[in-house]
């Protein structure tokens, strides 16, 4: 899909690679590029999607994985170009330093609607842990999905739905 045409409040139903990352994941990435230590995950235009799920339940393929306050992670978006990622999916809006970073590197922003993990853990259609194991909900996770529901945020002009009147 290409983002790049994609506008702030656009609607979408995205179909591919997500990988989770939350707060403690990306302290790790973090000292990882610090480091110079090679990260073993492909992320070139992948989505990061800051999430956390639940358990899985027998005969699921994940938890619930409602969205994680994307303002947490702001500190870490100088640590995302050396991942080469396409963007993120989170909840909420982000500071005007991440705005002005998205519009730099051409990234974009999703929201996916808090309180709507068990409806969104559906459209997962495979769920790996490849990464951080040891950090339990909050290891790096690849998703395979289908139909994700999606809403535009910040595009990679750096319009924002957060600052419209």
């Amino acid at each position: 899909m290409d983002f790049k045409k994609l506008k702030a409040g656009d609607k979408i139903y995205y179909t591919g690679v997500i990988y989770t990352a939350r707060d403690q994941a990306h302290l790790r990435l973090k000292e990882m590029i610090d480091n110079h230590e090679n990260i073993p995950i492909d992320f070139q235009n992948a989505l990061i999607y800051y999430a956390g799920p639940t358990p899985t339940k027998p005969g699921n393929v994940i938890g619930s994985i409602g969205p994680t306050t994307s303002s947490r992670m702001d500190k870490f978006i100088d640590y995302m170009k050396p991942l080469k990622i396409e963007g993120m999916i989170g909840k909420g809006p982000r500071s005007s330093y991440v705005k002005d970073k998205i519009k730099e590197d051409r990234l974009i922003y999703f929201v996916a609607t808090g309180g709507a993990g068990a409806l969104l853990s559906k459209a997962v259609i495979s769920a790996k842990e490849v990464l951080f194991e040891d950090l339990g909900c909050e290891s790096i996770k690849r998703l395979e999905v289908k139909d994700f529901p999606l809403l535009v945020a910040i595009d990679t002009s750096g319009n924002n739905i957060f600052e419209r009147n």
